[in-house]
């Protein structure tokens, strides 16, 4: 097992851990309804996890993504495949970014590589130049030379040639310095998310400023630790563009009620919005965390999927070292990437990082210290966002087909944004932003008043309802704006544009929408 930590890092031992005062009185209760007598005679009834005595914390996260609609849809999906007639012969999940699952095929180098490090005799095996460009076989035998084996533990940031190739493309998109020793390798981006945010948490009344509309795994990873989600809301009108003055108020607001604010999350480009913030915006977001002392998380999981050059994207690394001083070298900024978004597509291997600056000492010991008691991520997620970040280079034989297979992926998803974008755009009371980035669109929908009625006497909210009627109508599964935050009195859903048969898709909504406004005009 890695017991090996970055020079100069000392971890203290804890004498002893005590639970939350709030989940006191729940072991009390679990250990009075069961003594521990020798002869007690148990209830064979009896469990030690029942719904009051779970964490509460877990009990109050919710993830719309996966949700009760997501789950119906995996009900239809049953249905079609036992025989069952619906209205739809195929259920289309647009309620999750998982590009493989929509057809979206593997980059071939990195699956290449992939087969070669985990049956590492293949290198050597006379039929494996027939079957392997050189630069492939070159590339895993670097691999394999320095992390011996994908079944082994590494180090638990990650493994360092890859962390080291890493901060070298940090270096390369951004113009300014980075070290691997600030660098973590991650399952995925969501685990250094909740890594983060588990360290960042100290007491019930800290709170995190969240955007909204925004991606549900905050908010669950807010409630788990019981601290509080302070909403800031993205205009619509304005590009999905974060109102300056408005953060500001909220800020305020929220400490006269007594919360204290810890950081700031900004999704770039976003989820589910699908916007790109301008260079200027991200500057005035990077000030209000210097003046108000909030840590930064920059979600930046889709700068792969930017479809405007009008509007590129800009890491918050490179706005932040571009404002110099005071703020360069002060406001602290953690940075996640992942491998699961973007053409790559790979959410099943589960590989991402994050990058941290400006942290203390004290807390990059945290830092590691978790790090190091969850071992180290998946040797294949590391490979994997070790071909994000170092991917073949020009005059390399995989390079042509590396660059085909990318620049196809990213025409096929703007294709079918705008394909979408005009349908939604055509339809009765509903209006679209184009995408500018990320892989989904986030429609505004009028739901008339009978239909919301209809929704409050089946406890549901409205774009839910709509939702639900939509699936089992269609088998076309999104999720509801309810599910990421909406401003009051507004009703989204969110769909990705990542599944095939874009025109099936438009032609299903179009039938189902103009019957559901009929029905309920």
């Amino acid at each position: 097992m890695n017991r090996v930590r970055p020079a100069g890092l000392r971890i203290s031992r804890p004498t002893a851990v005590l639970p939350p005062p709030s989940l006191v009185p729940l072991l009390r209760r679990s250990s009075a309804s069961f003594s521990s007598s020798a002869m007690a005679r148990r209830d064979p009834s009896y469990r030690v996890l029942t719904a009051s005595t779970i964490n509460p914390h877990v009990v109050a996260a919710e993830y719309a993504v996966r949700g009760a609609i997501p789950l119906r849809a995996e009900e239809l999906r049953e249905e079609l495949e036992e025989g069952a007639k619906l209205p739809f012969e195929t259920v289309v999940s647009c309620n999750i970014g998982n590009p493989q699952q929509l057809d979206q095929k593997p980059l071939t180098f990195l699956r290449q590589i992939s087969a070669l490090t985990e049956y590492p005799d293949l290198i050597d095996n006379p039929a494996a130049a027939s079957l392997f460009p050189s630069d492939a076989i070159r590339r895993a035998k670097d691999l394999i030379s320095e992390i011996q084996s994908t079944g082994a533990y590494s180090h638990s940031m990650g493994v360092p040639s890859i962390r080291k190739r890493i901060a070298k493309f940090i270096e390369k998109r951004d113009g300014h310095p980075s070290s691997p020793s600030k660098i973590y390798i991650t399952a995925g981006a969501s685990t250094g998310v909740a890594n983060l945010m588990q360290i960042l948490i100290s007491s019930p009344s800290d709170g995190v400023l969240i955007p909204i509309p925004q991606y549900p795994l905050y908010t669950a990873a807010l409630a788990l630790n019981g601290a509080r989600p302070v909403p800031y809301y993205l205009d619509e009108a304005n590009s999905w563009g974060l109102d300056i003055s408005n953060l500001r108020e909220g800020i305020k607001k929220a400490r006269e009620e007594g919360t204290v604010l810890k950081a700031l999350v900004v999704i770039n480009p976003g989820n589910p919005t699908g916007n790109c913030l301008s260079q200027e915006n991200m500057e005035d977001i990077v000030k209000v965390c210097y003046d108000e002392g909030l840590v930064l998380f920059a979600d930046e999981v889709y700068q792969d999927n930017i479809y405007h050059h009008s509007r590129p994207f800009f890491s918050f690394k490179k706005v932040l070292q571009g404002l110099g001083e005071p703020y360069a070298n002060n406001v602290e900024l953690v940075s996640f990437h992942s491998i699961s978004k973007g053409q790559t597509g790979e959410c099943g291997r589960r590989g991402g990082y994050f990058e941290l600056c400006n942290f203390s000492k004290e807390a990059e010991e945290q830092v590691y210290k978790l790090a190091s008691i969850q071992l180290c991520p998946s040797l294949g997620g590391q490979i994997g966002v070790d071909v994000l970040v170092a991917p073949p280079q020009e005059g390399d034989e995989s390079y042509p087909l590396w660059i085909e297979e990318r620049e196809a992926i990213a025409k096929t998803l703007k294709g079918r944004s705008e394909v979408l974008v005009k349908a939604f755009n055509e339809l009765e009371g509903v209006t679209c932003n184009e995408a500018e980035g990320a892989m989904y669109l986030f429609p505004t929908i009028t739901i008339p008043q009978k239909a919301i009625e209809a929704a409050e006497e089946k406890g549901m909210a409205p774009d839910a309802f709509y939702s639900l009627r939509l699936l089992e109508a269609t088998g076309i599964c999104v999720v509801p704006g309810s599910g990421f935050g909406q401003k009051p009195g507004t009703w989204h859903f969110r769909t990705t544009f990542l599944a095939p048969g874009t025109e099936d898709y438009v032609k299903r909504l179009k039938a189902f929408h103009e019957g559901f406004i009929k029905e309920f005009s």
